[in-house]
């Protein structure tokens, strides 16, 4: 998969007005959006994908799923679906509501290349000490910032999962 850099350029109308209605008081990844804004370009992952190939799922948004993820302890499978099927996660994305969203398995070859490139490491630790700071995440009753434990803790959901 290759990096096509897209910029994204806030949140649909028809999705934002949806959501609004749907969650009046906002909801985790409405906030995020709306306090954080935009936290990743899609070029901070160029480094993580070569040039040629077929198109590659959005990383800004994959890193945004991946938090989301974490901190609903959510599968891969269920993250997906969450994109497909949640307002809110559309809205937090920045997405049509007919948007089809990835294949689960998206997510683990985006936390392969993460770990695999250092510096994908360090973008996702820069979006979780972001809501930490604006208190949008919290685990245990204080702020996890180390991106580590969001990939491990994927992986481990995604095991118990695949046990079942």
């Amino acid at each position: 998969m290759s990096l096509h850099v897209r910029k994204i350029d806030g949140v649909p109308e028809e999705t934002a007005r949806v959501a609004r209605a749907a969650f009046p008081r906002g909801s985790l990844g409405m906030r995020i959006r709306d306090e954080l804004g935009e936290l990743f370009l899609d070029a901070d992952f160029a480094g993580l994908y070569p040039s040629r190939g077929k198109p590659a799922w959005s990383p800004g948004r994959l890193a945004l799923v991946s938090v989301m993820q974490f901190a609903e302890g959510l599968s891969d499978r269920q993250a997906a679906d969450a994109v497909r099927g949640r307002l809110d996660w559309k809205y937090l994305l920045g997405l049509e509501l007919a948007d089809p969203g990835f294949d689960h398995s998206v997510l683990t070859e985006f936390r392969d290349r993460l770990i695999a490139g250092d510096a994908g490491i360090e973008i996702l630790d820069r979006v979780l000490e972001s809501a930490a700071e604006h208190g949008l995440l919290k685990a245990g009753g204080r702020a996890r910032t180390d991106s580590t434990i969001v990939l491990s803790a994927a992986r481990q959901i995604n095991g118990l999962v695949a046990a079942r």
